[in-house]
């Protein structure tokens, strides 16, 4: 096995018993993981560890359709909204309601500059559907299909969310900042304050990959 195997390649030696390989892969998704909870939820390390958890549980039935990474953040997906639900009752629409209007208080980590805080902040404001489907795309750089699956959605269906999305966004990014200025720059530079937040290893002081 290389030193840097393909998910594919260690779940395939997982399966044939080689524990050590079951655990790099998941502390290879730690941090994705982590990322995918930040922001959203108050119970970020409990849906964190019942993700890997029904990972564990579901990788037996892990045909390989699609990525590794998109049976994860499935998983993940999933819990969250299974999350939210169990606080809010079985009725809640994602494409409407938004984090903010379900947990005022989320787990946060530090962040610096006022662009990534605001986008965050708008982040919170838009609703969970769109929310998870922009942070897939800037934050895990996930392709149309691989979101598609994770979402159990059609490919347009992904397209006219992220479109959604972006507009949503940048109407709660205006009437969230302190100034236009404030607002355009935040705008403009959605990738630079994604690459930031991808660049922030450990946000829950996990594992790493070794």
């Amino acid at each position: 096995m290389s030193s840097r195997p393909s998910d594919e390649e260690l779940l395939a030696a997982w399966r044939a018993g080689d524990r050590r390989a079951g655990e790099r892969l998941f502390e290879r998704y730690y941090e994705p993981v982590a990322r995918f909870f930040f922001n959203k939820t108050d119970a970020e390390a409990e849906l964190i560890q019942q993700t890997f958890l029904a990972c564990v549980e579901g990788a037996a039935k892990f045909r390989g359709e699609g990525s590794f990474r998109s049976y994860v953040f499935a998983i993940a997906y999933r819990q969250l909204c299974r999350h939210y639900r169990d606080r809010k009752g079985d009725r809640i629409d994602f494409t409407e309601v938004s984090v903010a209007a379900m947990e005022p208080s989320p787990s946060q980590a530090m962040v610096e500059g006022e662009e990534l805080k605001l986008l965050l902040a708008g982040l919170r404001r838009i609703p969970v559907d769109c929310q998870v489907a922009l942070e897939l795309l800037y934050w895990e750089q996930l392709t149309t299909a691989e979101m598609a699956a994770v979402l159990e959605i059609p490919e347009g269906t992904v397209k006219s969310r992220l479109r959604r999305g972006r507009a949503l966004l940048r109407e709660a990014i205006e009437a969230l900042a302190k100034s236009p200025d404030l607002a355009a720059s935040t705008l403009l530079g959605i990738d630079t304050w994604a690459s930031a937040l991808r660049a922030r290893a450990g946000l829950s002081g996990g594992p790493r990959e070794k």
